[in-house]
């Protein structure tokens, strides 16, 4: 009974928390530097996934062994977009950069539709079914999913608080222009920034892709999901943006108990609801929307 709970909703929960983290995470940290919500992360995560998809048709190589270059490439596509739709709209009021982030959402997925089209797609075909582990039900890539997740969870984690650049970053998210006037780089914070949440976006949607199905519309479907993490552990910290994702991906798995399959990614709405109206700064107390 304990191990079928395990197998059926724990795992498949944490693999989906797992991947909501991850999402969650550079939408904090857009918003506490930044300080605005990017409603294009989603498609952001998309594009990095069908990234992916290039590369393993042009080369045939493992959707694995090609997660570097999508990392790579999205966090070049997210700096491209702070340059060309967003850096221009820092002195005007923020609501008019979260308008833009919708326009830029739209034409990533349009890029999408007109690239790899509208069908969903697989990285690679046939049924891989489960390996056994003490009575635990795994397959190879949710192992992968969840060590990679957490690898580049403690590589983060060390970055921030152990190196130069991250306490730059902490720093201006605390305060940006107490920041800028002890002579932190802003520009160069701000690709940072960029950068980072670009590349955790293409992991969250190669991670999203390669345990489900590509389709374009799958980063913008686990957009509320992540916002909703973040906003649990609480916007601007990056600890909390992982245990919300975490406790989010267990309770929708949970939900299925009690409500209909279909109405699973409702959860995320519930919550997010339940969070802004009775603990606003969530969990770790973070920044109020």
């Amino acid at each position: 009974m304990i191990l079928d709970f395990i197998n059926h909703y724990l795992i498949p929960g944490l693999i989906s928390g797992a991947i909501y983290a991850l999402g969650a995470i550079g939408i904090t940290l857009i918003f506490a530097i930044l300080r605005f919500a990017h409603f294009a992360h989603g498609d952001l995560a998309t594009l990095g996934a069908y990234l992916v998809l290039a590369g393993v048709t042009a080369t045939a190589l493992s959707p694995w062994a090609l997660l570097p270059f999508a990392l790579f490439a999205t966090a070049l596509t997210a700096i491209l977009l702070d340059h060309l739709f967003y850096r221009h709209l820092e002195s005007r009021p923020k609501i008019l950069t979260v308008m833009a982030s919708l326009g830029v959402a739209l034409m990533i997925r349009a890029i999408v539709h007109i690239i790899w089209g509208v069908d969903p797609q697989l990285y690679q075909t046939g049924v891989i079914p489960p390996s056994t582990y003490g009575g635990l039900l795994l397959r190879p890539r949710e192992i992968a999913t969840l060590l990679t997740a957490l690898s580049l969870v403690v590589l983060l984690l060390l970055f921030l608080h152990h190196t130069r650049w991250g306490k730059a970053m902490r720093a201006m998210a605390d305060n940006a222009e107490l920041a800028r006037i002890c002579g932190i780089d802003i520009r160069a914070i701000t690709r940072l920034t960029w950068a980072i949440a670009g590349a955790l976006a293409a992991a969250a949607g190669f991670f999203l892709a390669i345990n489900t199905e590509l389709h374009p519309l799958m980063g913008w479907s686990a957009l509320l999901a992540m916002f909703a993490a973040a906003i649990l552990g609480g916007v601007g910290r990056v600890e909390g943006a992982i245990v919300g994702g975490l406790i989010l991906g267990i309770i929708e798995e949970l939900s299925v108990l009690i409500l209909p399959s279909q109405y699973k990614m409702a959860t995320a709405f519930l919550i997010l609801i339940l969070i802004l109206l009775l603990r606003p700064q969530g969990i770790f107390r973070g920044k109020i929307l």
